[in-house]
């Protein structure tokens, strides 16, 4: 007799050959084994299905408890809630693809007005160089009154101030002085220590220069500033015209900062005008045992093999205001400084178009400290503004109170909440 096998799933059964017969009882105990074992096996993968199921949910409700009971953990989820449902990008994204297509459009045009901009800011850049070249011949003149190269004739002396009878006392009492001093103001040259003044007046400026500086700052006669000629990148110099003096030879120190006006082609939505993106200083011919931006340090090495003691110079670097011409390197690899060099040169640039944009332009007010004064107190009139505002606020809310007639009104007028 021959026999096969035939395969269902895993459970097999021997086929009998053709003709031949099983009893009914035979056939009902292979049915009744067969179906128990699929039972028995059923029931096993679903109870490992609702135990992994409830530990799963115990788990999740151990989780949420913790969460609960921890108002940190809930005010960080609450706040991630928040941001992400006010997310403008992620409002932008429920758009149809239509509208957003229609955005993406006006980013385009986004673009193209801000190359338009650049270019807006190039030629202004070429007007503070045409407006420079009318400026000097003043600032020569300015420079002139200061280093006691020419005196100002009455006309170009004559100034109408807000404070005209006091300069008139004061100017009497000057009169009724005494000879010899009066001698002692004729022999006096120009105007002493205008631009070392006005370093101790700006802070921004005080702060760099250290008392072994101020020697060498008295000589300092001019400050000018040249822009970059036409065709050329974008850039400006600032010149420090020294006088004779001990500590080194340079007549004239620079400092010449690069500009770039044109939109980053990565992020070109961040370009709001030309910006300082690098700096170059100069050399200083400093005289022998003069350089105030090193100093000695005398230092002991022991041998260690021998014990013996000896003592070795060595120069490191020093504060001063004349390290200011030399800036740091900003790197053309690309590589990243570190965050102290990235708030130094941030630091130097703030400095560098200061110098421009107010100090050379303004220095008799800088001198006067008259600039200085309105910088104040247009600083004040901002506070003063903000104290109006809150006033008038919680007068409003005096007033609700007043006017509310459920409010109890039994308090007496000076025990109101301050």
């Amino acid at each position: 007799m021959n026999v096969k096998t035939q395969c269902f799933g895993t459970a097999h059964f021997p086929l009998v050959a053709k003709g031949t017969t099983l009893g009914s009882e035979t056939r009902l105990k292979v049915d009744t084994g067969t179906q128990m074992a699929d039972n028995s096996k059923t029931e096993d993968t679903a109870s490992d299905s609702l135990e992994a199921a409830k530990n799963a949910s115990n788990k999740k409700e151990k989780l949420a408890d913790q969460v609960m009971q921890n108002p940190q953990a809930l005010a960080a989820l609450q706040e991630r809630l928040d941001n992400t449902a006010l997310t403008p990008s992620s409002y932008i994204d429920t758009f149809p693809k239509a509208v957003i297509r229609r955005i993406d459009a006006l980013k385009k045009l986004q673009v193209k007005c801000a190359h338009i901009e650049a270019k807006f800011y190039e030629e202004v850049h070429d007007l503070e160089r045409k407006y420079a070249a009318l400026y000097q011949p003043l600032f020569d003149k300015r420079r002139e009154f200061i280093n006691g190269e020419a005196e100002p004739t009455d006309a170009e002396a004559e100034w109408h101030s807000e404070n005209e009878e006091e300069e008139k006392l004061a100017g009497d009492l000057k009169n009724a002085m005494v000879i010899e001093e009066k001698a002692e103001e004729t022999n006096v040259k120009g105007i002493p220590d205008f631009w070392f003044t006005i370093f101790r007046n700006v802070d921004m400026l005080s702060e760099l220069v250290q008392e072994y500086d101020e020697p060498i700052l008295k000589h300092l006669q001019d400050i000018k500033v040249k822009f970059s000629e036409p065709g050329q990148p974008m850039s400006f110099s600032l010149e420090f015209h020294f006088g004779p003096n001990d500590y080194f030879s340079n007549s004239v120190l620079t400092k010449t900062y690069k500009m770039k006006s044109e939109p980053d082609k990565t992020d070109p939505f961040s370009f709001e005008g030309p910006e300082i993106v690098d700096c170059e200083g100069c050399t200083i011919d400093w005289k022998k045992g003069k350089n105030v931006t090193v100093k000695t340090i005398k230092k002991k090495q022991k041998h260690k093999g021998r014990g013996t003691v000896r003592t070795i110079t060595k120069q490191v670097p020093n504060d001063s205001f004349f390290n200011f011409f030399s800036p740091i390197k900003v790197s053309g690899d690309g590589e990243s400084l570190d965050e102290d060099s990235e708030y130094t040169l941030a630091a130097d640039f703030e400095i560098g178009h200061f110098f421009r944009e107010r100090i050379v332009p303004r220095a008799v007010l800088y001198f006067t400290g008259e600039a200085i004064e309105d910088d104040d107190n247009f600083e004040e009139d901002e506070e003063g503004e903000e104290e109006e505002l809150e006033g008038e606020e919680e007068g409003e809310e005096e007033e609700d109170a007043e006017g509310d007639p459920k409010k109890d009104s039994s308090q007496p007028a000076e025990c109101k909440q301050q």
